[in-house]
């Protein structure tokens, strides 16, 4: 499951072994009017034929595939540049979340990369604009509210002792200090997904077998 918006091309770097395993991309769809995240994991978990597979997910693709599990029997459940519970979220988006600043964002902008793109202010803006332009599948407005509010919103006290967490240790996103009891990749930011694929080729398959 890829993170916030994204499409499945995020993993287009990750090779499995194919006598191994089959890999089952799965993709966000818009969510349902005032739809809850329980209610949009259940009908995600409709699209994973499989029984007992592995699920993987990364940042809130994490999340949501920690919801499936709840719903669904799964062998294990793997995500990357995530969190287990809302304690691992840095301290602004815990504020963003008792503020309901939120709300504020103008995520209809985002809809208009181009733009975004011509206006975006430094070097490193302008690469991460480029990257989202790359692999972004949603960019409706209705979506990217509903996303961004149930990142922030979600709830979860305890961590699951099974959820198996590799984290990046320059994850600017949800920064490392954070977060507890993970599969550290040195060197490693919220992207790694693309960045560190050799480190994820070499290492996921021990770790969806173990």
């Amino acid at each position: 499951m890829p993170g916030l918006a994204a499409s499945s091309k995020i993993f287009e770097k990750i090779q499995l072994p194919e006598a191994q395993f089959e890999v089952h991309l799965l993709e966000w769809f818009l969510p349902k009017p005032n739809e809850t995240l329980e209610g949009y994991a259940e009908r995600m978990a409709e699209e994973i034929k499989h029984d007992n597979a592995v699920l993987i997910g990364v940042s809130f693709g994490g999340i949501l595939v920690q919801e499936i599990a709840k719903m669904k029997p799964v062998r294990k459940t793997i995500i990357i540049s995530s969190v287990k519970c809302k304690d691992e979220f840095p301290l602004r988006m815990k504020l963003a979340r008792n503020t309901k600043v939120y709300k504020l964002i103008p995520t209809s902008m985002f809809s208009n990369v181009e733009f975004l793109l011509k206006y975006g202010m430094g070097e490193k803006v302008k690469e991460r604009l480029e990257l989202y332009k790359m692999y972004l599948s949603v960019n409706d407005k209705k979506y990217l509210d509903w996303a961004i509010e149930h990142v922030l919103i979600w709830d979860r006290k305890e961590v699951d002792e099974k959820v198996v967490h590799i984290h990046g240790d320059n994850d600017d996103v949800f920064p490392i200090k954070n977060i507890k009891n993970c599969i550290v990749v040195k060197g490693g930011t919220h992207a790694m997904i693309l960045f560190k694929s050799k480190w994820m080729n070499e290492n996921l398959p021990r770790i969806i077998t173990e």
